[in-house]
């Protein structure tokens, strides 16, 4: 198949290392941040690059692995909230969290009946998408411990990393830039990768390293105009 290029849908892919996936709503997320998808203005036109992220101005995937659901949300922060007016010029801001949910269980069991996830690394690469075959560029990257970036200051950690079991602990990273690119991108893919340990049942003392990918398209419209940055502080999100 070629690579992705303008007018051919880049649907959502959910890329598993293990397992199958799985789409359903989850409304127990975490954070108090005030998600700006609600300043979201949908296109008027079609989007040049096919996404639920500037669709919707959020987005979400459910991906179901031996009776765990693992939740990625990503949406745009109150910097640059209007998903469709980003532009290959200035930075774009979006936030995420990552969490874990035991669907052998109910929400509201005792969390001692749950079995726990713990993150210990989180990656993220990026590639544009251009027309006429343009330079593919990497607007965003990110390789790191999760406990030592996740916006809680004292999560609950163990040898295997920081715990991501709702209700007790989820992954949150806030304001992260989408730097500039070239005039003629479109849009954008996101790929993500959790390195996980999921504990074999409640209260076992063993557990299995899972990798948890996702790939998020974003769409970047055709502009000379510079992404505008609300005049609020990056960090006040």
């Amino acid at each position: 198949m070629p690579r992705a290029r303008l007018g051919i849908a880049a649907a959502s892919v959910l890329l598993l290392s293990l397992g199958a996936s799985g789409c359903s709503v989850v409304n127990d997320l975490t954070g108090p941040e005030p998600v700006a998808a609600s300043s979201a203005v949908p296109s008027a036109t079609p989007t040049p690059y096919d996404s639920q992220f500037t669709r919707d101005g959020t987005f979400q995937s459910h991906i179901r692995i031996d009776g765990m659901d693992f939740v990625y949300t990503l949406y745009p922060t109150k910097s640059t909230p209007r998903t469709n007016e980003w532009y290959p010029r200035g930075n774009k801001f979006f936030s995420f969290t990552f969490q874990a949910y035991d669907l052998n269980r109910k929400l509201r069991d005792r969390f001692a009946t749950k079995r726990k996830v713990y993150l210990e690394h989180i990656a993220v690469t990026s590639k544009t998408i251009t027309t006429g075959g343009g330079r593919t560029q990497h607007p965003y990257r990110l390789d790191a411990v999760a406990k030592d970036i996740t916006f809680d200051p004292e999560p609950v950690t163990t040898r295997y990393g920081m715990i991501i079991t709702s209700p007790k602990g989820a992954f949150e990273l806030r304001n992260q830039r989408i730097r500039a690119t070239s005039l003629d991108t479109r849009g954008l893919d996101l790929m993500f990768t959790a390195v996980v340990w999921v504990q074999d049942a409640p209260g076992s003392a063993h557990f299995s390293r899972r990798e948890i990918k996702q790939t998020v398209p974003i769409a970047i419209f055709e502009s000379k105009k510079r992404t505008s940055v609300a005049s609020i502080p990056v960090d006040a999100n």
